[in-house]
């Protein structure tokens, strides 16, 4: 921020960012709120600093945001990030942490397993920190309807990371599809190539000895304790596990649902049903595979839409297949001898198609190509990030420029976004505890099922003691 920089300017600045979603991201927090220590310059407390959390720390750093804190449970990992980080105190309990150093910190980094999202984020922003949270937003969809209401109530910048988001290509796609270029859309068909983790097996028996230097107590956070297995939980496979991640579904699609989401608003399914459903193996990890259909009704003068999702190794209908590039279709027919599974997503309009198979939605096609080879894209209606660096670290850039009050459209992938994104997301999860081919109903603004009660249950959990919201 710089000197001549009010606090005043910087809040009606703030506001009229807010106004620019609307239509767009919409949800966003009207008023975002710069720590005054933004005149000294910022500083980051950072929550799970290995893997994508150690990219998300020292990409938060790049942007001149001062590390103050660091948060492992896995000792060897905090001690590695803190050979980067020196003076940074360490810890290995991110409440504990909170409690010493908050009034040190303006911005919190949130890069755990999915089920400490919101235990870690709902903390800090009632401390009125800046949120940097990795996606899916949360473990559960009540806790993503309470991180939004919470980022809004508090008035803080917030960002979830689905890096595409910042993408000039994914801006560009959301433009076309809401131009009418492919005409009206009431069909989506997204897939991925996960999990690339072991789901659909049982829970161990037995116990290990917990590894020096891991806090176990600290992983389990508010999910129910377990004994620790070497190898099963800590520190990757924790995905495919329903205490503690969210699936494929849950991993992938806020990346690879991200562009049609948002240029069709595809808010609030009014129903789920699971076409493909092995179930939740023995209550404990997500199938292997399934396919789902969400279902989502006529929204501001848009039609109503099929949503399809297809993960561990899923695929569309063959007629669809039958228009994708010929490369692509290539690679499809590789996966089905058994080769490398594929991703893509695959908007269909009453006069073309647009497809991605990049995970992010940065690149795309409109198809068939013969009948776009002159297409011009539309007026731009979105704002461009014009730092320019890798979709990480522009995302880096966006959020932080906005906490400082530099960078007037905000942060796109904000909680009010992300957080309805996430919601969307996590019932078709819901689907996978009911049985195959049960259609169940959903209604956004009870958070419930009014046909399938048994699903409901699920929708939020119990807390362990001492990790409550």
């Amino acid at each position: 921020m710089s000197k001549q920089t009010t606090r005043r300017s910087f809040l009606g600045r703030s506001a009229a960012a807010g106004a620019v979603g609307v239509g767009y991201w919409a949800g966003t927090s009207p008023v975002l709120k710069a720590q005054e220590s933004a005149l000294q310059g910022l500083s980051a407390a950072c929550i799970g600093v290995g893997g994508k959390g150690g990219s998300d720390t020292s990409h938060i750093a790049e942007q001149g945001v001062n590390i103050v804190g660091l948060c492992d449970c896995d000792g060897d990992t905090l001690n590695k990030k803190s050979r980067e980080f020196k003076s940074a105190e360490k810890f290995d309990d991110y409440r504990e942490m909170l409690d010493k150093i908050a009034d040190k910190v303006d911005i919190v980094t949130v890069s755990t397993p999915d089920h400490n999202h919101a235990a870690a984020a709902v903390r800090a922003m009632r401390m009125k920190k800046h949120i940097y949270c990795q996606k899916p937003l949360t473990w559960s969809i009540s806790e993503a309807r309470l991180m939004r209401e919470t980022a809004e109530e508090m008035g803080v910048v917030t960002q979830m990371g689905n890096q595409g988001t910042s993408e000039d290509g994914l801006r560009t796609a959301v433009e076309i599809i809401q131009s009418g270029a492919i005409g009206d859309v009431a069909e989506v068909h997204v897939w991925s190539n996960r999990p690339v983790w072991p789901q659909g097996q049982g829970r161990p028996e037995g116990s290990d000895p917990i590894p020096d230097g891991l806090n176990w107590d600290a992983w389990i956070g508010p999910a129910p304790m377990r004994p620790f297995k070497k190898g099963v939980y800590h520190s990757f496979n924790w995905r495919g596990w329903v205490d503690f991640g969210t699936g494929a579904l849950g991993d992938m699609a806020c990346h690879t649902t991200n562009m049609p989401v948002m240029a069709l608003k595809l808010w609030d399914p009014i129903a789920v049903t699971a076409i493909k459903n092995p179930g939740i193996f023995e209550g404990e990890t997500f199938p292997a595979s399934s396919s789902l259909l969400f279902e989502f009704p006529e929204r501001e003068g848009l039609p109503a839409c099929k949503f399809h999702w297809y993960d561990g190794g899923e695929l569309p209908r063959e007629d669809l297949i039958a228009q994708l590039p010929k490369s692509f279709q290539e690679n499809i027919a590789k996966q089905r001898s058994g080769g490398r599974k594929t991703s893509g997503a695959l908007v269909v309009g009453s006069k073309g198609l647009l497809f991605s198979e990049n995970d992010y939605g940065a690149k795309f096609v409109l198809l068939p190509e013969e009948n776009y080879k002159d297409y011009q894209n539309p007026e731009q209606t979105l704002p461009r990030i014009p730092f320019k660096s890798g979709g990480d670290q522009r995302q880096k850039w966006e959020f932080v420029s906005t906490v400082k009050g530099e960078y007037e459209p905000g942060t796109m992938s904000n909680f009010g976004y992300a957080g309805r994104l996430t919601e969307t997301i996590l019932v078709g999860n819901l689907a996978l505890r009911a049985g195959e081919g049960q259609r169940i109903e959903w209604d956004a603004k009870k958070l419930s099922s009014p046909n399938v009660p048994a699903v409901n249950e699920f929708v939020s959990r119990e807390y362990r003691s001492g990790w409550e919201l």
